[in-house]
């Protein structure tokens, strides 16, 4: 049996699934798991020369860029363990990741392929290459034709959390001057939906798993028992398939009647199955967080987001009526981005009395355009874009607008300053500088109106 190590670099401030879930498979297989969570531990050398696997999971962006030094430094300390990548965005950089020194890549659904690497260690990463489009080598397809269909149906367990760092190290839920301990699981995985811009289409491409109930509450359970006050669903879209969440959901809450949970949903789910929200609000739902994305029609078209403004405003208003609490994101800065749309973007924010429920750094995401992304199906977004950046692992585009892109720097250099702040207080700077950009008077702020006190995650990053 093999020694395997696995490392999280970063995993938006919780506890790393993408660990626990390999590490009890891996185990269940009788090999030796050690993992390391190194937004919250320095890298052990003795662990790294003990390992005969070392694999990296990489669900977002920020883990894998943050991932390629370490990868450097776990060679030059072990250069004769395998090496591994796996999850969201491995299969998307396989060719960075394989200039790197990474023999095997796997994508988002992992565990049994993973256990496979374990089991056929040691190998000859030159000439060996895995059977089955969920995994590649060095001798492999580029990331960008990886293919959905082969996505491999796994018979889901419950993850293996006892040696990551306890949930109170990690994120909490704020809610006022009380903070809450935050666990995290999965009830489903991918999504039926296409939206051109988003990073789990080129490897999903419109599927989704759905992972048992009774697995789901076990993992809860675990967490609960380590002190968990509310769970974070990380399901891309909890309504994917709306009575197998109303099932979990039902079934945390009669379980664990004290601990609240906050999911991810899209507008056009939300306006589609809005009976359910009060069923959410009487389940104790914290929050949910919808990527609303932008306010501009056109804009939502190129996405294919399925939804309209006219949708959005539907929904914060059937959110008021129903007295549940949503977190909007956004991309404000894409190749159509005008300042006077970003302004509007501000003054519908302000108008909806959402400036409490959205995030600072909203206000400076910028469109990633990541290999394999839809958005390069559009022609005028290929005229944008420059080159593919190795470092950045990004196609980079540039506004056709100068300004724009200034005044996103000026607002990322802002935000990023004020990840602390009270939200109205970055708001306002947001909205002075905006409107100033622009050349527009600020007109003054709408009154805002009486809510309960908005709760949401500590962790302020979100790609």
């Amino acid at each position: 049996m093999s020694r395997v190590l696995l490392f999280s670099t970063y995993d938006l401030g919780r506890q790393p699934f993408g660990l626990a879930s390999p590490a009890a498979w891996l185990r269940r297989a009788g090999h030796e798991v050690r993992t390391a969570d190194l937004t919250r531990t320095k890298l052990d050398a003795d662990d790294v020369r003990a390992a005969q696997v070392i694999a990296f999971f990489l669900p977002m962006h920020t883990a894998t860029r943050l991932a390629i030094p370490v990868i450097d430094r776990v060679r030059t300390i072990n250069p004769s363990a395998h090496l591994c990548a796996y999850g969201l965005y491995a299969p998307l950089n396989a060719e960075v990741l394989r200039a790197h020194g990474v023999a095997t890549i796997l994508g988002p659904e992992f565990e049994r392929d993973l256990v496979q690497v374990a089991q056929d260690f040691p190998l000859d990463a030159e000439a060996t290459a895995f059977a089955g489009p969920g995994r590649t080598t060095p001798a492999g397809p580029p990331s960008f034709r990886f293919q959905a269909e082969g996505l491999p149906r796994l018979a889901f367990i419950q993850p293996d959390r006892s040696d990551l760092p306890p949930l109170a190290r990690y994120a909490s839920l704020q809610i006022g001057d009380a903070r809450k301990v935050v666990g995290y699981t999965e009830a489903t995985r991918g999504c039926k939906h296409r939206c051109r811009h988003c990073p789990i289409v080129p490897i999903y491409d419109g599927t989704f798993r759905v992972v048992p109930v009774d697995v789901v509450l076990a993992d809860i359970r675990a967490q609960v028992d380590a002190g968990a006050q509310h769970i974070t669903f990380g399901d891309p879209d909890f309504f994917n398939g709306p009575r197998h969440a109303m099932a979990v959901a039902g079934a945390l809450h009669e379980a664990f009647p004290h601990v609240s949970y906050d999911v991810t949903i899209k507008v056009e789910h939300l306006l589609a199955h809005r009976v359910l929200l009060p069923r959410l609000r009487d389940t104790n739902c914290a929050f949910v967080v919808s990527a609303v994305e932008s306010i501009d029609d056109a804009v939502l078209a190129k996405l294919e987001k399925g939804h309209t403004r006219a949708d959005f405003e539907a929904v914060v208003a059937a959110f008021d009526e129903t007295g549940l609490a949503l977190a909007p994101t956004f991309v404000a800065f894409t190749p159509w981005t005008t300042l006077d749309g970003y302004c509007e973007l501000l003054r519908t924010i302000d108008r909806l009395g959402l400036v409490p429920a959205v995030a600072p750094i909203q206000y400076a995401i910028r469109l990633l355009i990541p290999q394999g992304s839809r958005m390069l199906e559009l022609e005028e977004v290929r005229h944008r874009v420059t080159h593919f950046d190795a470092q950045s692992l990004t196609h980079v585009w540039r506004h056709e607008d100068a300004r724009v892109d200034g005044v996103h720097r000026s607002l990322e250099a802002l935000v990023g300053a004020r990840l602390n702040a009270p939200r109205e207080d970055v708001f306002g700077r947001v909205w002075t500088l905006a409107h100033e950009a622009a050349g527009l008077a600020a007109p003054a702020r709408a009154p805002l109106p009486s809510r309960a006190t908005i709760p949401f995650l500590n962790e302020p990053w979100y790609c």
